[in-house]
């Protein structure tokens, strides 16, 4: 029965659109003048749950600490979801009914003509994920994480914070105690995600990381058998499998390569679009991708190492914490701290005149994307600088993009997804420690490494963080460029009116901007490209002329000489 998903509506008539469109456990009711239908799509049976609610999904299939939830109290209708942002869950108004379901895709079939949401797309170009409460269809709206939306009326929905993550009046500062309590809510969080599990393996995403290993031993410690998947990108980059085999042969556990060659890339990257539903751009969807594909053949539950990034302040604060103290002591700089942040996404931002057509740019002339960054960057809740970078990190990096696409992927081949690190206590717990705690002098996640520094090698915990090595820019520059013609052509992108249409070869050729080099070649080309899959595979759009006059038709080798010859 698990996982599922689920779409419903509450209003002042029933619906036969469920019914008819739809297969699927089906719940129905009334209250008061109200009624309501929920479909369970992928169930055979009605889940069990709580008096008053109709609907909730669990990312891990606990069912006693749901992620998203819809219930009915003294006529009123509320959407809730949980502050980690694991499952998503959309809402659109139609007439008198409200729709509410866990997928994007579910709900667009309710919208007789759906249209692109133009902030929705500038939101991604920012940041590589759709801003929440925004999504990328006009109407549609996604509840964030830690919120309830609720309606006393179908026409007035209010909305109301259930969660916010705020710094500790009181700092511990003693690294022994801190140590000795982070053992135990490292150990405890584990406990309680694998108390449910009878015998069976569970698989374990391992990159030879911090964060995952850190899961990893501590489902050994717990007694779970445990088999752990690790990605091989071949000769390209700089390889991380060889980390994960430590951790695996120091376990003492089975480990399963899996082949992220451009061969499969490719194969998957359709697929990928449609499980994720929401479009987003970060290289390494795809490959997360074939890692459930082959986890799912051996198991039902993945556990990951997501979250401990946010928590323990990793992602390279250092550069920020000093603009943050320039800042303070330069206030009438031209860039401010919140600018500064919005770089650390290396996106589109600051680029916009030259990647939208001219009739889209108009459009977000008065958009500021600062705007929404202003709430998790905000100094009431932290007030020390670190800790309002960890609620940042939480609010968006984490769930708005890390978790929900974690699930998603889940989700798609019928994993539940288990997330120790996004455990409630131990997340409080990190807003009590002393920065110094957090960033000992240049360690990042440093009471997190001395938490750990028994359980697994020590290359492993006092290593330098490095992020996932997707090979991206190798991939578009060589295996992909004439895919690039295709997924990125001039035709398709000038009839679509959004992109301009050479913004490809103006991207690979250095022209776009100057910060646009190396990797973020190939972070950009996919970004657009993950938009154009989307927007076809998924939103439906069909797919304009092509056309023949680009770079990407002809061998990358015979257009650099082309190139040379100009010049």
């Amino acid at each position: 029965m698990f996982p599922y998903h689920f779409i419903g509506y509450w209003g002042d008539k029933r619906k036969e659109f469920l019914s008819q469109r739809r297969k699927g456990a089906k719940e129905e009711g009334a209250e008061g003048k109200f009624v309501w239908d929920v479909v369970y799509v992928g169930c055979e049976s009605v889940p069990v749950l709580a008096k008053n609610t109709i609907a909730a999904i669990s990312a891990g299939g606990v069912f006693d600490n749901f992620d998203v939830w819809v219930r009915l109290e003294s006529n009123k209708l509320i959407l809730g979801r949980d502050a980690f942002g694991r499952v998503s869950l959309f809402w659109t108004q139609q007439g008198g009914v409200v729709w509410f379901a866990s997928q994007l895709q579910l709900l667009l079939e309710v919208i007789e003509k759906p249209e692109v949401n133009i902030y929705g797309l500038y939101g991604y170009s920012c940041f590589s994920y759709v801003p929440n409460p925004l999504t990328s269809v006009n109407e549609v709206f996604s509840v964030c994480a830690g919120t309830e939306v609720i309606w006393k009326d179908i026409n007035y929905p209010q909305f109301r914070n259930i969660y916010q993550w705020c710094e500790s009046k009181e700092h511990i500062q003693d690294e022994n105690i801190a140590v000795s309590q982070l053992q135990v809510l490292l150990k405890n969080a584990v406990e309680k995600q694998v108390a449910d599990l009878q015998d069976e393996p569970v698989g374990v995403f391992l990159s030879g990381g911090l964060d995952s290993s850190i899961v990893a031993a501590l489902l050994v410690e717990a007694g779970v058998k445990v088999r752990a998947y690790t990605l091989d990108f071949g000769n390209v980059g700089i390889p991380e499998y060889p980390y994960a085999e430590q951790v695996a042969e120091f376990l003492n556990i089975p480990l399963v390569k899996v082949d992220a060659s451009p061969k499969n890339i490719k194969n998957a990257l359709v697929p990928t679009v449609k499980a994720l539903d929401l479009p987003f751009g970060d290289g390494v969807t795809v490959p997360l991708y074939l890692l459930n594909q082959v986890a799912s053949q051996e198991t039902q539950i993945i556990f990951n190492g997501e979250g401990g990034d946010q928590l323990f302040a990793g992602w390279t604060n250092k550069p920020l914490i000093a603009a943050g103290i320039y800042q303070a002591e330069h206030p009438n700089q031209e860039e401010g701290f919140i600018q500064q942040y919005l770089r650390t996404f290396h996106r589109f931002w600051g680029y916009e005149k030259r990647v939208y057509q001219p009739e889209i740019y108009a459009q977000i002339q008065g958009l500021n994307a600062q705007d929404w960054l202003l709430n998790a960057l905000d100094a009431s809740f932290c007030p020390s600088l670190l800790h309002r970078l960890r609620r940042a990190s939480l609010m968006l990096k984490g769930a708005q993009n890390i978790h929900p696409r974690a699930t998603a992927l889940g989700f798609a081949h019928g994993l539940g997804v288990r997330s120790p690190f996004c455990d409630l206590l131990l997340a409080e717990w990190t807003f009590q420690l002393s920065g110094e705690l957090c960033l000992h002098g240049a360690c990042e996640k440093y009471i997190l490494k001395r938490a750990v520094e028994n359980w697994l090698p020590s290359e492993i915990v006092w290593r330098q963080k490095r992020g996932m090595g997707v090979p991206l820019t190798s991939w578009c520059l060589n295996d992909f460029w004439h895919d690039i013609g295709n997924w990125l052509n001039p035709g398709i992108l000038s009839s679509d009116n959004y992109f301009f249409p050479d913004l490809a070869s103006q991207i690979v050729t250095g022209e776009l901007g100057g910060t646009i080099q190396g990797r973020r070649i190939g972070e950009s080309l996919w970004l657009l490209i993950m938009w154009q899959l989307w927007y076809s595979h998924v939103f439906g759009s069909k797919l304009g002329k092509k056309s023949f006059y680009h770079p990407f038709i002809l061998p990358r080798w015979l257009w650099k000489k082309y190139q040379q010859f100009q010049t």
